[in-house]
């Protein structure tokens, strides 16, 4: 079977700012912001060792992602060694994939399936 292990939990919200602030000030994460060459600033967050991501909701756009909800959960990711594999054996127990394996950059090939609920999940193999 698969090792599967978690990667990060993806948030969407219309104040990432503000959503962090409440992860801090209620759940005690560390709030880690890294400027970017665009002049934003990233906000992601370490929840317990968790990496949480948090990307701005705009109004009227949808997510940047297969049928990815406009607020609120975006979807979770968990790490694997063989994409390839993993994702042969999801789909043989009948799991439905949103997005098949893609290389979106050297080293890093993401799949996206569906739970049940609608819950999306990101497969990732790194390296």
């Amino acid at each position: 079977m698969a090792r599967f292990t978690w990667e990060h939990i993806h948030l969407r919200s219309p104040d990432p700012e503000a959503t962090a602030i409440w992860y801090q000030d209620k759940l005690g994460a560390e709030v880690v912001r890294t400027p970017q060459k665009d002049g934003s600033t990233r906000i992601d967050l370490n929840l317990s060792g968790q990496k949480v991501f948090i990307a701005k909701a705009e109004a009227g756009k949808a997510a940047d992602a297969p049928s990815s909800p406009y607020m609120g959960l975006d979807h979770f990711g968990m790490t694997v060694d063989d994409i390839q594999a993993a994702v042969k054996e999801l789909k043989a127990k009948g799991v439905p994939f949103t997005m098949d394996p893609t290389t979106i950059r050297p080293g890093v090939t993401i799949a996206f399936l569906t739970a049940p609920e609608n819950v999306s999940i990101e497969l990732i193999q790194r390296g």
